[in-house]
């Protein structure tokens, strides 16, 4: 199911050990995790979110702040395809939504460009299975997107949360009637946030996705989530550090944010399901 993404041909498993027939070898993380991430297709040193935005996402996830749209994914999924085999999870970030998507599927395969991100999504997996006496299918994997190191054919869903969208290669692996689930901020998400944080509150456009994406994908479903929450300053800090709102505020504003106690935002999300055309 993995490939070399030196060569791209079929990668096997031998112990603690990926070999491609080019003999191209990654080896398997203390912490559970391969790094198929070619020093060529790197634009930087340290590619994808940094460090403080991954800690600061898990320490507001970890909260179960976004858990109505973590629970709904699975649910969401189901209602088009019952049966997932293999599921592609593009951007997993720490790993918060992909825990949830491996109920829907017998095999997960998670990317992302991050490799702290795969790090601690990784090693929390494998504890937790480790305490459960249990086996993951979850296979998680420092790469991009942009060079996804699947094989042509065979995965049955695409998930893209918050993440960009390679379109080829989302063709190129899904199988003939898979799926991608993209979820999207909704027009007003954290509307009171961005309020406070810049005044005037533009509206986030999830739509254009829909254009976006075709002809290549057709639109088979919208759904939205939409659910009110407080937060205490160390929460409302660690929001706000997770996304781009912090540094696009000016620092006065954000200042001033974070010093207020019991802050009430609404999450709002668009979760869209397309089909491969």
């Amino acid at each position: 199911m993995l490939t070399c993404p030196i060569c791209q041909l079929a990668l096997d498993k031998h112990e603690r050990t990926y070999r491609c027939p080019n003999n191209h070898s990654f080896d398997i993380a203390k912490e559970g995790y391969v790094n198929l991430h070619a020093v060529q297709h790197k634009r930087s040193k340290n590619p994808g979110d940094t460090p403080e935005a991954v800690l600061a996402r898990r320490q507001f996830l970890s909260a179960g702040f976004y858990e109505p749209l973590k629970n709904a994914l699975p649910a969401i999924i189901h209602q088009y395809k019952p049966s997932v085999d293999v599921l592609v999870d593009i951007g997993c970030g720490e790993g918060y939504y992909t825990t949830g998507l491996a109920s829907v599927a017998k095999q997960v395969v998670a990317v992302d460009i991050a490799k702290s991100a795969v790090q601690i999504a990784a090693k929390a997996d494998k504890q937790q299975h480790a305490q459960q006496g249990s086996h993951s299918n979850i296979t998680w994997v420092v790469g991009t997107g942009a060079v996804l190191p699947v094989a042509d054919g065979v995965v049955d869903v695409c998930t893209s949360l918050f993440s960009p969208l390679p379109v080829a290669q989302m063709i190129r692996v899904l199988c003939d009637d898979g799926l991608l689930v993209m979820a999207t901020p909704a027009p007003a998400h954290l509307y009171e946030m961005r309020q406070a944080l810049f005044g005037e509150v533009i509206a986030h456009t999830p739509q254009k996705f829909i254009q976006t994406l075709s002809p290549e994908f057709v639109l088979l479903g919208e759904h939205h989530i939409e659910h009110e929450f407080v937060l205490n300053r160390t929460q409302l800090g660690a929001l706000i550090a997770m996304t781009p709102y912090a540094y696009k505020a000016k620092q006065a504003n954000r200042q001033a944010l974070e010093e207020r106690d019991d802050f009430c935002t609404t999450a709002r999300f668009c979760v869209y399901v397309f089909g491969k055309c």
